[in-house]
């Protein structure tokens, strides 16, 4: 039998059929390689795969390993968004609680003005701890209110503010607003450390003061620790944020009516008088408020310019203590662990809720970066004369940051018991009057010694 046969499409070529009986050939000879072609329509070889046999092994092998690839890149996608979706959903019911209380506090505050509504919302968020009416499923929404929605609100706070307006105020007032927010803040921490009140309090108190009130203490809660030298742990920061928004408020209500007054019986000018309330008063709304007592309309439009350059100093102010209490929790534990080794006793003895791996946080968080990043964004809008075309865009802006506020100060208030309030928070009232006190009499001072 001929097995050697022409191609009828290549008759240049030749080529094998694809089956041959095994009793063609000799047992002495060996039969030739078969090609894998199909016996009734052979085709030719491929080039690539004649002159190079492992490229076409390589091609199956890529194509193998895109689709393992892509197979993997759509389990992880899948995975990520079931865990979202359980995320989600777990943190939705406590959420929508929180928004519920920051709604009612926000409408509260309406027909309240003189108290703002992040007061409101921390008293609400209390009773509802204390009442019992948190159930466990609520707390992954307590705990995300509590942190994310309260930096997204800081975040948002930077869009009310543009160094071109602040700057517009000239040398003097900038020199009030600097030396009153440096001396309150400096002077708050060294009276609580002499009242041996606690370090969360003292830090909170001392911002809330020298800041912006209520949304200055719900910024620097984000980065200040407490101190677990003292004895039962005696510094929780919601029970030290309550204390400091309680004192904040009542103490700027009291200043809100008192200094126009003053500063009428004084024969201050329109613009000390703008000044001198701009850099007293606590929250920007009492601010408003105060200055709106007096007729003389320049009185209203320096103040709000003072107030919002004190608000502009709360980034660098908790950049720079965010790093200072990361080298304090550093040393605690450095400290604990001396005391331990020298005792033969274990570190956890004396902090259990520190370690030194804390101690590697970033320093400057990144809501900080973002209230910055909002605050270049509007102050670009008013170099380049955009603010009138966006001015509706900012004021919604503005709107959110306040609901992000009022509802993370809602679930500041459910980690606060009464009876941890009122053992521990009176030295923290106590220490906001005093802070009010030095808050005025330095600003009055400044104010006279710089602003004509």
């Amino acid at each position: 039998m001929n097995v050697i046969s022409r191609c009828p499409l290549f008759p240049a070529a030749t080529c094998l059929p694809r089956l041959a009986p095994a009793h063609t050939f000799p047992a002495t000879v060996r039969p030739p390689r078969l090609l894998p072609f199909p016996a009734a329509c052979p085709s030719p070889p491929q080039p690539q795969a004649a002159n190079n046999p492992r490229a076409s092994v390589t091609n199956q092998i890529g194509i193998f390993g895109r689709s393992c690839a892509n197979i993997s890149i759509v389990k992880s996608l899948t995975t990520f968004l079931q865990a979202l979706s359980r995320r989600a959903a777990s943190i939705a019911p406590g959420l929508a609680v929180f928004v519920l209380i920051g709604v009612v506090a926000m409408v509260a505050n309406r027909f309240i003005p003189l108290l703002s509504a992040m007061l409101f919302a921390i008293i609400l968020g209390m009773a509802a701890r204390n009442l019992n009416l948190l159930t466990p499923r609520l707390e992954p929404g307590v705990v995300f209110s509590g942190k994310t929605v309260l930096r997204t609100g800081v975040v948002l706070l930077g869009f009310r503010l543009a160094l071109p307006d602040v700057l517009h105020l000239g040398f003097g007032p900038l020199i009030a607003i600097a030396g009153t927010v440096l001396s309150v803040y400096t002077l708050t921490l060294l009276v609580g450390r002499k009242m041996r009140t606690a370090h969360s309090i003292r830090v909170l108190t001392a911002t809330g003061t020298a800041i912006c009130g209520a949304a200055a203490v719900a910024g620097m809660s984000s980065v200040v620790r407490p101190d677990p030298r003292w004895a039962d742990h005696d510094e929780e920061v919601g029970v030290s944020s309550a204390t400091a928004v309680a004192s904040v408020t009542v103490f700027g209500t009291l200043t809100m009516i008192a200094l126009p007054l003053l500063a009428a019986s004084m024969g201050l000018t329109p613009m000390q008088t703008g000044v001198w309330i701009g850099t007293a008063v606590h929250e920007v709304g009492q601010v408003v408020a105060s200055a709106g007592f007096v007729s003389d309309p320049t009185v209203l439009d320096v103040a709000t310019l003072t107030k919002l350059g004190r608000v502009v100093l709360l980034a660098p102010l908790v950049a720079v203590v965010g790093y200072l209490e990361t080298r304090r929790e550093k040393a605690i534990v450095a400290m604990g662990r001396e005391r331990a080794l020298a005792e033969g006793r274990v570190q956890g003895d004396y902090f259990p809720d520190l370690d030194l791996e804390r101690g590697k946080m970033v320093t400057v968080p990144l809501f900080v970066l973002g209230f910055l990043a909002a605050m270049a964004v509007r102050s670009v809008a008013v170099w380049m004369n955009w603010y009138p075309t966006l001015e509706s865009v900012f004021a919604g802006l503005d709107w959110c940051a306040t609901v992000f506020l009022t509802v993370a100060m809602g679930a500041m208030g459910a980690g606060v018991h009464f009876k941890t309030l009122i053992r521990r928070g009176g030295k923290g009232l106590v220490l906001g009057a005093v802070a009010t006190v030095v808050a005025t009499v330095v600003s009055l001072l400044l104010t006279l010694a710089f602003v004509s």
